[in-house]
């Protein structure tokens, strides 16, 4: 039995007193704790033996222990105390050895066994072939259209499944390109509530932020695409592989070109309800001759060629019979462009001579390769701040790239590149450079197919550049709510004054008075400001302080102001308003702004029709205008990275911000499985470095 003593028990074990008399026969052992402040006492024994008188009393001896003594002696009979310790930490460290070798074991082979039961699922033993319904029309389409061309009005996947049936009758939303805003419109869009078509000349999507990693191997070309078709899997959507050629907007018919199997150009018609065109742009020559012997990086071609060309270059250096001046050639690189592109492709070249190919071929060849990038500004990504373009400068000095700025290609030859330089005392010195590769990335023009809509459209279309629309994204001169423009190919007008003049000519106009002789108060001012920050998102930031723009530009101090003077307060707002940027980010959200207009217009535009509200700005009825938010700008600078996020933020940084510049990209891209790939690029690359084929 154990007894725990207490008060008057506790006092006879000090006093050495019997504790407990019996008149047991047997012998009983008694263990007694006895609990005193900072000590602990433990005691084994017999109070009464097995032999001798039973009713003869036995004092309680007793042993005190402090806790850290308590902890390290052991009680345990037979081998010495060290020797057990030794034996029992041996013991636990093979036993949790053997447990967590034997759960990995167990976990890896779960793993495989579950990889290859999923694996075996994926494959059909029996052929899915069977009766399919096919519209006439989809294999002979009827004919018609100005140039009585094949009309493209059914599918042959339109009658698949019962949900695509249904979709058939749903308006017809034609798109045209596979680029950002495509794709994020595509990823937005309600299911259902379009028949889609995508027209492309190539069947992916390419994520081209992360193109210039691609051209030297840190990334497989595979990591950075998708297929059309899948992304149109949630939309029940069709793809159309061809180029768009123009459009007839009288009859809403998109003609279209495509090359047959025999080699020849086919031409057809794809009708459309509403008209969605992203194609894109494409490189401006500027009117620079020899670019033919140049590279551009607009697609997976142009990436794989450049890739191919790099690698054939290094081959030819170590030949012995290259002789050395034709070896500085090889290994001279020119970069034509200070922009993203140019920056992120000269420091992705450089990281790959740097730390791959230098380590497999000759080291002589290290001290002959030379970067060099051309910048017609005074300094490179003048699109971003400051402070980040010095950085960035100052960085391609220590790593021995060549920045020459203000200045501007001549002509590019096959062994050289001609330029001429305005030095700091404003003389124009002219300069040429071997060159055994050469990079175009000099900005951006239209493409043939835009070009042909600005004339048609005549004086609606006044940029040169890119197509124009209006805040809701709306094809200028186009029929109002059919056709809009997004990305690279288009630019929103900034014409507030125009706008707002012509609303106020007519207001006045209704209330029977001359326009010339309105009268503006600050109130009346306060109703302007108010459509404008409606119709033009952007110049918002314009109009913080209405009070202090009304007294300037209130010249006789009357307190109101005439038309002249609105009218100049108007176009200052106009001078301040830039273009938006010609980004992925603006693509993207220009597409998802779209779908979500789309989204919301096939809930409400069918009770507008049927209360016969056919006319009228329904887009503006329906939804907002369209408003640009900068989330910062980004880019790749050589084992570092520069962030540019608006508003005077910005910070730049080594390794750490290249795993932030990749978790942003990484974040961005398209689908699981391209993020998957490109995780595991990254890791190959750190494992065993970039490939070194050309193919």
């Amino acid at each position: 039995m154990r007894l725990y003593a207490r008060s008057q028990g506790l006092a006879a074990v000090v006093a050495g007193r019997p504790l407990i008399t019996t008149s047991l026969a047997k012998s009983v052992t008694a263990s007694v704790t006895v609990r005193v402040p900072g000590l602990r006492r433990f005691a084994t024994t017999d109070l009464f033996p097995r032999s001798g008188p039973a009713t003869r009393p036995t004092t309680l001896h007793s042993t005190f222990f402090t806790p850290k003594q308590l902890q390290s002696r052991r009680f345990v009979s037979g081998e010495p105390q060290s020797s057990l310790r030794k034996k029992s930490r041996v013991a636990n460290a093979v036993y949790k050895t053997a447990l967590l070798l034997g759960g990995s074991i167990l976990l890896l082979s779960t793993g495989v066994l579950a990889f290859f039961i999923f694996d075996a699922s994926t494959y059909k033993e029996h052929s899915t072939c069977g009766d399919v319904s096919v519209s006439l029309l989809a294999l002979n389409p009827k004919r018609g259209g100005p140039k009585n061309l094949p009309i493209i009005e059914d599918y042959i996947d339109d009658y698949d499944t019962e949900e695509r049936r249904a979709i058939k009758e749903k308006p017809r939303l034609v798109i045209l390109g596979g680029g950002w805003g495509s794709v994020a419109m595509l990823k937005t869009l309600n299911p259902g509530d379009y028949h889609v078509t995508v027209v492309s000349p190539t069947n992916y999507f390419l994520f081209t932020p992360m193109l210039p990693s691609a051209t030297v191997g840190t990334l497989d070309l595979r990591s950075l695409v998708e297929p059309i078709r899948r992304i149109l899997t949630r939309t029940r959507g069709n793809y159309v592989r061809a180029k768009a050629e123009d459009v007839d907007f009288e009859h809403k018919l998109v003609e279209v070109s495509q090359v047959d199997g025999s080699g020849k150009e086919v031409r057809f018609y794809v009708p459309y309800d509403k008209l969605v065109i992203g194609v894109g742009c494409q490189s401006n020559p500027h009117g620079v001759p020899g670019l033919e012997h140049a590279f551009l990086l607009k697609n997976v071609r142009d990436a794989r060629r450049i890739r191919n060309k790099i690698q054939y270059n290094f081959e030819l250096a170590c030949l012995p019979t290259t002789s050395d001046a034709e070896r500085k050639r090889l290994l001279s690189f020119v970069i034509c462009g200070g922009g993203p592109t140019g920056v992120e492709f000269a420091a992705e070249l450089y990281d790959y001579l740097n730390e791959d190919l230098t380590q497999h071929f000759p080291r002589l060849l290290r001290n002959e390769i030379s970067v060099h990038l051309i910048q017609s500004r005074g300094h490179i990504l003048n699109t971003y701040d400051e402070q980040v373009s010095r950085y960035t400068e100052e960085r391609f000095a220590r790593d021995h790239v060549n920045v020459m700025t203000n200045s501007r290609v001549k002509e590019v030859r096959p062994d050289k590149i001609t330029f001429t330089q305005r030095m700091e005392d404003g003389t124009i010195v002219e300069k040429e450079i071997p060159a055994g590769f050469c990079l175009w990335s000099t900005g951006v023009s239209q493409r043939d197919f835009c070009k042909r809509l600005v004339d048609k459209l005549g004086p609606a279309q006044v940029n040169q550049k890119a197509l124009e629309t209006d805040s809701h994204l709306r094809l200028n001169g186009a029929p109002l709510g059919e056709v809009y423009a997004i990305g690279d190919c288009a630019t929103v007008q900034n014409n507030v004054a125009d706008h707002i003049v012509s609303f106020l000519r007519t207001l006045a106009l209704k209330r029977g008075k001359n326009p010339e002789n309105v009268e503006i108060s600050f109130d009346d001012w306060k109703s302007v400001a108010a459509e404008v920050k409606r119709q033009f998102p952007q110049a918002i930031s314009h109009l913080k302080r209405l009070d202090n723009l009304f007294a300037e530009f209130d010249a006789d101090h009357s307190g109101t102001l005439d038309f002249s003077e609105l009218t100049k307060l108007l176009k200052q707002i106009d001078s301040k308003l830039t273009s938006l940027p010609a980004t992925a980010q603006r693509a993207n959200q220009q597409g998802e702004y779209l779908a979500k207009k789309f989204n919301k217009a096939a809930r409400v535009v069918p009770g507008l029709h049927a209360n016969e509200i056919h006319d009228g700005d329904l887009d503006a009825a329906v939804y907002k205008a369209f408003e640009y938010r900068h989330l910062g700008s980004l880019a790749y600078v050589g084992n570092s990275a520069v962030f540019d996020l608006g508003e005077g933020y910005n910070f730049v940084g080594g390794l750490w911000a290249v795993y932030a510049w990749r978790s942003v990209y990484f974040a961005q891209n398209v689908s699981m499985r391209t993020r998957v790939l490109m995780a595991m690029d990254w890791a190959k690359r750190g494992l065993f470095g970039r490939e070194l084929i050309n193919y």
